[in-house]
């Protein structure tokens, strides 16, 4: 048999109980096949949970020993399609948020989606942030159609309950806040500047500006989206107020 058939038919085993391997291990009095074959498909299972607890080290910690059974059955549902471990469970705040036994504590899935963003934000791409002197040496004609690149860290999350805090509180082991619900939900922002990884919350005006602007709006639109949120007054004072924080924070690594 060639090496590609026989680690396919292993793979086979591992993620799906096929037994066509069974024909290629040899067992003994001591050890049969099954019990060999055994030992690599608890080890694969093991190491698949042990992603998960190492990608999501708040929400073990707030789930405690029934942090065991969420990961027993998403290994089970979802196999590992990337090279790097690093990836899997990508699908979890997915699973948390439609599986019966979760979906009554939403609360659990909104935790998931942050841990996962900070996760990502840390392993972001590095980029060169703009600096606030080159966006000063821009000439007035250039600024009506002026759009921005961004650092590939930035992420935006709009969440109904307080995970960010209760993720905070999991993490530094303090005190942790109560599960609070919002009906309108919090507009979050999380960054990378350097080697230290950041998050606040937005007011709405903010966060439809960012959002816009990282959508390829020009600025002169942006001004105009605030002009209708804020009114002509006060929009051009906070258009310059977001830039010249978001140049700040390392949001803005270019111009177009």
């Amino acid at each position: 048999m060639k090496l590609a058939h026989l680690q396919q038919d292993f793979q086979d085993y591992l993620l799906h109980g096929t037994g066509a391997v069974r024909a290629h291990v040899l067992g003994s009095a001591r050890v049969d096949e099954d019990t060999r074959l055994g030992i690599y498909a608890h080890a694969y299972r093991s190491r698949l949970e042990e992603a998960l607890s190492s990608n999501y080290p708040a929400l073990a910690k707030l789930l405690d020993a029934d942090f065991a059974a969420l990961a027993d059955a998403y290994v089970r549902t979802h196999d590992s399609p990337f090279f790097s471990i690093r990836y899997y469970g990508d699908d979890l705040a997915g699973f948390l948020g439609t599986r019966e036994e979760y979906a009554g504590a939403p609360l659990l899935a909104e935790l998931a989606r942050w841990e996962w963003a900070m996760g990502a934000v840390f392993d972001a791409a590095d980029a060169t942030p703009l600096t606030q002197e080159s966006l000063a040496c821009l000439p007035p004609e250039r600024w009506a159609q002026l759009r921005f690149a961004w650092h590939p860290s930035v992420a935006r999350l709009a969440l109904h309950w307080n995970a960010p805090q209760i993720w905070r509180a999991l993490t530094e082991e303090t005190p942790r806040p109560a599960a609070a619900f919002a009906a309108q939900p919090c507009q979050w922002l999380l960054w990378r500047q350097e080697l230290g990884s950041y998050f606040r919350s937005l007011p709405e005006a903010e966060a439809a500006a960012l959002d816009a602007a990282r959508s390829g709006w020009p600025f002169a639109e942006l001004c105009e989206l605030l002009c209708e949120q804020l009114g002509a007054e006060r929009a051009a004072l906070e258009a310059a107020t977001y830039l010249r924080t978001w140049v700040a924070a390392g949001l803005i690594v270019g111009l177009a």
